[in-house]
């Protein structure tokens, strides 16, 4: 896999880990995807994830399958991240979470860290709790010590949900079926950042993406799309009320203006140049279509 770095700015470091923060600045940031895929089982191509890295702080937006061993990669901490953010709870974008939670346990983890989500979040985390129950109690009593493997979950509204240290973490509704799911503006002391979540072409997005310096957005192909072997289902009528289209994004992105648009959670079912082509038609900025570990 080819690896291709942006630099936003070319004082910000390649990567942070908690045994290299000495020379870090505060306000450095750095963003990660660590996973771009969807839930189409490619094997180079891990679940949804995006780290923004913030000093030597580690904010994680989603969690897909194989999070650890990206974090791992990306010589980011796998004994816990500052925050988990999840922008909705379809399987693809948490199939990761028992592995963050229990695995950054097993590593050193003995304190809850955050985790902001929709509604259903908490029940989640109490059943995957239930489900590990087994592992949980052998790895107490080998440790010596109970209850480190929680984490504190908040089921948030719309708005602002963190704020500390020179990062604010906004969410913001986005339309993705039935389900309630969040996008999410992450302003740093030199970056604002949106990312889309799953979601279709959206005036609350664009509002909230409209001049920052980095949109990272979902995409679909633009066209027929067959997207699984479910022959009862209008696939067509499900893109239209869940994702967004290469074509409707390069709308979207030039009614926003971002300063680099990162296309993330891409099936590849488009060409990379026919996805370039179709954002262009209407965007004229920079374009990335992301792979798993790009940094920028």
């Amino acid at each position: 896999m080819r690896i291709v770095a942006v630099a936003l700015a070319a004082c910000c470091p390649i990567f942070v880990s908690r045994a290299q923060t000495s020379g870090v600045t505060p306000e450095s940031t750095v963003i990660i995807t660590l996973g771009t895929g969807t839930p189409r089982p490619l094997p180079d191509v891990m679940g949804p994830a995006t780290a923004v890295v913030v000093g030597g702080k580690v904010f994680l937006f989603d969690a897909g399958e194989g999070i650890e061993r990206r974090l791992a990669a990306a010589h980011l901490p796998i004994d816990g991240v500052n925050a988990l953010f999840l922008t909705h709870l379809h399987s693809d974008h948490i199939l990761g979470v028992a592995d963050l939670v229990l695995t950054s346990w097993i590593f050193g983890r003995n304190e809850p860290f955050p985790v902001y989500g929709p509604a259903g979040t908490k029940a989640m985390l109490d059943n995957l709790y239930a489900a590990f129950a087994e592992d949980i109690k052998e790895r107490e009593f080998d440790f010596g010590a109970a209850g480190g493997y929680r984490v504190a979950a908040h089921e948030i509204p719309p708005g602002i949900v963190y704020d500390s240290g020179g990062v604010r973490v906004t969410a913001f509704p986005v339309e993705h079926g039935r389900l309630q799911a969040y996008g999410y503006r992450i302003d740093t002391p030199t970056r604002s950042i949106v990312i889309s979540g799953d979601t279709r072409p959206s005036e609350t997005l664009i509002r909230m993406a409209t001049g920052v310096d980095v949109l990272i957005h979902e995409v679909q192909a633009s066209g027929p799309v067959q997207l699984g072997n479910r022959p009862n289902v209008d696939w067509a009528k499900y893109i239209a009320s869940h994702h967004t289209t290469s074509i409707q994004l390069g709308e979207l992105a030039a009614r926003a203006k971002p300063k680099l648009l990162i296309v993330s959670h891409n099936g590849r079912r488009e060409p990379t140049a026919q996805l370039i082509a179709n954002i262009q038609k209407a965007f004229s900025g920079k374009v990335v279509v992301a792979e798993d570990l790009q940094r920028f």
